[in-house]
């Protein structure tokens, strides 16, 4: 093989010999490769890479590439979609909500924080935590990929959606490349969500609190949230059939991993009772997934998404690669089976045709990636860190603070400001003296039962920045209550 050959052609002659291997085996050295074919080091890296984004390979560092052990050979049961009909065409008698497009539940995410004011608000990792260097390989690989600018499918680059179903579904293979859409970041898929699923005027189930980014995705579209309390163990489910029985809602959204913004887990026995609650209301539940990958390094063993338990469509999943990676990745997914998949495909198209090819393919060659594997242990480590330092700040620096639950993942704590706070004047005053942080109504769809703030992990600098921001709030808490 000539140096100029592409490692798209040695990938796919790989791919054509791997018959040769029993799952679990290890395949030549790359050296071995590269004598072979007469390839550089790096083309041949990029060939396992690609299969390796493909699930087809193992990569283990200092050991080689193997064999990847085979899907199950069964296909997955799959159950019946027909009531998706009924859902997707039944529309609430003549009533109207205006539609309200107001962006300011969302800004605090991309507004940049003053010279010497500590970020304890952004939802986004610290630059320094960013796979910037993988990121930047990534994209320059996938510009030289063969067809790299060429119009893509529609519904998302084969291997890139293949890699998602696989996330989605877990081992047991329950969600396959064909029930997935690429979008464009995690909330441009909460968007066409809704807009597939409800018609303006409806009313949308959501926790409460929730992530504001929904809210205003559901306002925008002239519908109506109405919330249900979360706890510890998430939603509650009690109140959850009670507000499918006093709304007739036929959809609902859940964050049931690491919720933003309080951080819990929802329990076993509330993910059955969520599926039953919506599938007994004829409703779909958007399941938006988006810290899975944020969990830290002490957490449990994470439960399976809410869609890989789901064989009847009722589960619309959302999943983003941003918050893991960066902001300007803004690449996502929407799994889902039956009819409503193709309203999805259907609002997506009309809203903006596809997901830019180059773009796909770089989240393809970074998936597929050692470093982004890499990237995840050193994520999950630092958070981890971070958490007990803003924990350890948060219990010395502001004893009326009180944090109900502490969270295995993602990037924020939900504190409870003292009764009777002002939780206005206790944000502008943490501005005042040098912190961001997010005022707690954001995340209410009606009136908040108490005073909150949200504290951002991952924003910040580092502990350093992280122990002197609390301690700056807690000067604004004490001018307060002077």
């Amino acid at each position: 093989m000539h140096e100029r050959s592409s490692a798209a052609e040695l990938a796919g002659i790989l791919r054509r010999e791997l018959d040769r291997y029993s799952p679990g085996e290890k395949l030549p050295s790359s050296r071995s490769l590269v004598d072979r074919f007469r390839a550089s080091p790096v083309t041949v890296s990029r060939a396992l890479a690609v299969l390796a984004a493909e699930g087809l390979v193992v990569t283990r560092p200092g050991a080689g590439a193997f064999r990847a052990e085979p899907s199950p050979a069964a296909p997955a049961p799959r159950g019946d979609t027909s009531w998706q009909q009924v859902a997707l065409s039944a529309e609430p008698g003549d009533r109207t909500v205006p539609r309200s497009v107001e962006a300011g539940r969302v800004l605090a995410a991309f507004t940049p924080t003053p010279a010497g004011v500590i970020d304890l608000c952004g939802g986004y990792l610290h630059p320094a935590l960013q796979p910037e260097r993988a990121l930047a390989a990534a994209l320059a690989r996938a510009g030289r990929r063969p067809g790299a600018w060429e119009r893509p499918p529609l519904e998302g680059v084969e291997g890139l959606r293949a890699w998602f179903a696989r996330e989605i579904g877990g081992p047991g293979g329950t969600v396959t490349a064909a029930d997935v859409l690429v979008t464009a970041g995690g909330q441009s898929a909460l968007t066409t969500a809704l807009r597939a699923l409800a018609p303006p005027g409806a009313p949308v189930l959501v926790e409460s609190p929730t992530y504001p980014g929904v809210l205003a995705a559901a306002r925008a579209s002239g519908l109506r949230p109405v919330p249900v309390p979360v706890d510890a163990d998430g939603v509650r489910t009690d109140l959850l059939a009670e507000a499918f029985r006093a709304t007739g809602a036929r959809v609902f959204f859940t964050q049931p991993l690491f919720q933003n913004p309080t951080g819990a887990v929802l329990s076993a026995a509330r993910r059955r009772e969520v599926l039953r609650l919506a599938r007994a209301a004829g409703a779909f539940v958007v399941e938006d997934d988006f810290a899975r990958r944020l969990a830290h390094e002490d957490a449990p063993p994470l439960p399976p998404t809410l869609a890989s338990e789901d064989p009847d469509g009722v589960v619309v999943h959302v999943r983003s690669l941003t918050k893991f990676t960066s902001p300007s990745l803004r690449v996502g997914a929407l799994a889902a089976r039956g009819p409503v998949l193709d309203r999805l495909r259907a609002v997506q198209i009309v809203d903006s045709f596809f997901v830019p090819r180059p773009v796909q393919e770089a989240a393809l060659e970074l998936v597929g990636s050692p470093a982004f594997a890499r990237h995840g242990r050193a994520v999950a480590a630092e958070l981890r860190v971070r958490r007990e330092a803003l924990l350890s700040a948060v219990r010395r620096e502001l004893p009326s603070v009180a944090v109900d639950f502490v969270p295995p993942g993602g990037f924020h704590i939900w504190a409870r400001l003292p009764s009777g706070a002002d939780e206005t004047g206790v944000v502008a005053a943490a501005l005042r003296s040098g912190v961001a942080v997010a005022p707690g109504r954001l995340y209410y769809a009606a009136e908040p039962p108490a005073p909150h703030v949200r504290l951002c992990m991952a924003a910040a600098g580092g502990v350093g920045e992280l122990g002197e921001g609390v301690r700056r709030l807690g000067v604004a808490l004490g001018v307060l209550t002077r």
